[in-house]
């Protein structure tokens, strides 16, 4: 090691790597390739990256005022730090307990299949070229796109600069028997013999926290493989602003850092589609991407900064074409990525692929699309107009902020009920493991249930009084009131896991931003719930909430649950369908112009909106009768309170 080097060993992987003195335990990690949750993006706020220093305690800086809020007494005691808060300074051994870990994550690639005609940019042209002779000495590339001319309704055809260094190579391989391959009017690759049956393409949502790709067999449509990870940008920041935040502080070179992470993670997806298939990635012509707006700028390694100011203009709205050597993608050299096309502010392309994929503007009733996510998009209308807009929303169902959550992976609790007179909790875990937390499912299961329970009013107060019928609810040292969900003999990580009030508030803002959008979309259109026909709701995160639950508390109007329809991962449906056809690249287009997008910080009913939508289910008891109706039963509503 060079003077100044540490080495630091992580466990219980084993894994160990040389670093500079003074280097945090974080960024230790992030940098070989360690999982630590980090929430709010090494800030030290979310309080989850918790790590124990095994071995280097004397090289630690003493404890940060952020840490003595996070850890408990008994956590100082036994070593544990906050690993963004922990500067190492003499070789060291940090032990990652399982709740720090971001752990087998529950990731979504199923959506809509919705028929498309095949008709994509890429195609293989299969010729048998006459041989040169002293008669006929056209040269090779006049002798190529002549019989593409003769063999195709192909015109104004080109050869890629690159491609013609090896084209007399190619041409003579196989004695002039060559497959051309083509994208648009350009000659991208001719390759020796028959390849026209070996045609494919890869489709990816990029999501602010998943990634879903899709291998694409292009001479049929079908997909042949699918795969799915965690954004690798996560470490940078939790939701788009942290991660935007990363880039305006730390300067010019930030973008190819974060650019890098992601296209880490595509290379990934197409390592493993590849190899489950047996198809080389050299056998991909075409790629085709969608993600919000902050992920096109994050991808493309556009400067983020003043989009997220207001009035928040995009970048780039149209669609874009990028050579694949530009972004360091593993496929043909000569491929083409595109980005598709979005609409504005943070509605983005994956917006666009909702929409074109469950018809939106083909709809002759009115229909409500939610993508939620950690940054939720909210589009109403039919075929006569669409109005959509943007909300801030997902970071606290991902588990930021609340205090035992944590993301959808192996142990976390998903579904929870609440008997109301025995105040017992029955739970689900992610694959039947031992709870160590509650994800986004749980939590809105955890609001719904502790609402008809009567543990907490319409404004989402713990109601105090119950500490004296049952042990599950306790004053916190903070003073404040929480709810245990499960205690720690049952828990893996030995400790009760909770409800807080202030776990509460967070959701209570997250859920009001995204009901707010809604109510502020119908009424910019003169419409009320009533003429919703169809809510899809979208997304990975939207697909494995109980739409009950979610009704109960209030995220969205309240539609009957038979018009409500889970569509999943409609922005990789969308992907596809523009992987495949060039006409419905052309529609992206068309929607994204056509598609009115609207600020809600504009909105001068926005704030009256919110306020309004943070009382669960909404302050408009009327809007709610059912549940109206059980609180007066459990004597929680005072009679002032009834609707009218």
């Amino acid at each position: 090691m060079a003077r100044g080097e540490i080495e630091i060993v992580f466990q219980p992987n084993g894994r160990r790597a040389v670093f500079q003195r003074g280097i945090t335990i974080l960024e230790a990690a992030r940098r070989s390739g360690v999982d630590i949750s980090s929430l709010c993006a090494g800030k030290g706020t979310c309080g989850k990256c918790k790590v124990k220093v095994e071995k280097g305690k004397k090289g630690t800086n003493p404890l940060t005022e952020k840490e003595m809020k996070h850890l408990s007494k008994d956590e100082k005691k036994a070593g544990f730090r906050l690993s963004c808060q922990t500067r190492l300074s003499i070789p060291s051994t940090i032990y990652i307990p399982e709740r720090s870990r971001v752990g087998k994550q529950r990731l979504q690639t199923e959506g809509l299949e919705v028929p498309v005609a095949l008709n994509p940019l890429v195609k293989k042209i299969h010729l048998k070229l006459s041989r040169p002779t002293l008669r006929d000495a056209r040269s090779d590339e006049d002798r190529l796109l002549d019989a593409l001319r003769e063999e195709s309704d192909l015109t104004d055809l080109e050869i890629d600069y690159d491609m013609t260094k090896t084209l007399p190579i190619e041409l003579r391989k196989k004695d002039w028997d060559v497959t051309a391959v083509l994208w648009k009017n350009k000659v991208m690759a001719v390759e020796p013999g028959d390849t026209s049956s070996r045609c494919f393409g890869f489709a990816a949502d990029i999501g602010s926290t998943k990634l879903a790709g899709f291998l694409v067999d292009l001479t049929s449509g079908t997909v042949v493989s699918t795969a799915a990870r965690m954004n690798p940008q996560i470490p940078f920041g939790e939701d788009i602003l942290s991660r935007i935040t990363f880039i305006v502080e730390n300067g010019q070179k930030a973008p190819d850092e974060l650019q890098k992470a992601v296209v880490s993670g595509i290379n990934e997806m197409i390592d493993e589609c590849c190899e489950k298939t047996r198809i080389r990635p050299k056998e991909i012509y075409e790629l085709n991407f969608v993600g919000n707006t902050a992920m096109q700028m994050l991808f493309l390694k556009l400067w983020p900064q003043y989009t997220a100011l207001a009035p928040y203009p995009p970048v780039i709205r149209r669609g874009v074409d990028v050579e694949i050597a530009k972004i360091g993608i593993r496929a043909h050299p000569n491929a083409n990525a595109h980005f598709v096309p979005i609409i504005g502010g943070f509605v983005g392309a994956d917006s666009v692929a909702d929409m074109m994929a469950v018809g939106m503007l083909e709809s002759e009733k009115i229909v409500m699309d939610i993508d939620i996510g950690t940054n939720t998009e909210i589009a109403v209308g039919n075929r006569d107009l669409v109005m959509a807009v943007s909300c801030a929303s997902g970071p606290a169902f991902e588990g930021m902020e609340i205090k035992h959550g944590v993301r959808a992976a192996t142990g976390a609790i998903e579904e929870i009920s609440i008997d109301p007179e025995s105040f017992d909790v029955n739970y689900r875990t992610i694959d039947d493991a031992a709870p160590l937390g509650i994800c986004g499912s749980g939590i809105i299961d955890s609001l719904g249930e502790m609402l008809k329970a009567g543990i907490i009013d319409m404004s989402g107060k713990i109601i105090q009084e119950l500490a004296e019928k049952t042990d599950r609810l306790r004053k916190t040292s903070e003073g404040f009131y929480e709810f245990i969900l499960v205690k720690k003999n049952e828990a893996a990580a030995n400790t009760d896991i909770t409800i807080t009030q202030a776990d509460i508030r967070e959701l209570q803002k997250a859920k009001a931003a995204m009901r707010a959008g809604s109510e502020i979309l119908l009424k910019k259109m003169n419409l009320t719930k009533d003429d919703i026909a169809t809510l899809y709701v979208a997304g990975a995160f939207g697909n494995y909430i109980d739409p009950e639950s979610a009704r109960t508390i209030g995220i969205y109007p309240e539609v009957p649950i038979e018009r409500i329809k889970f569509v999943g991962n409609t922005a990789g449906t969308g992907s596809r369908m523009c992987l495949v056809s060039k006409n419905m690249r052309q529609y992206a287009e068309e929607i994204a112009t056509k598609v009115h997008y609207y600020e809600l910080a504009s909105d001068s009913d926005f704030l009256d909106e919110f306020v309004k939508a943070t009382f669960i289910p909404h302050r408009d008891l009327s809007r709610q009768p059912i549940i109206a109706e059980m609180l007066r039963k459990l004597g929680r509503i005072k009679s002032k309170m009834t609707p009218a």
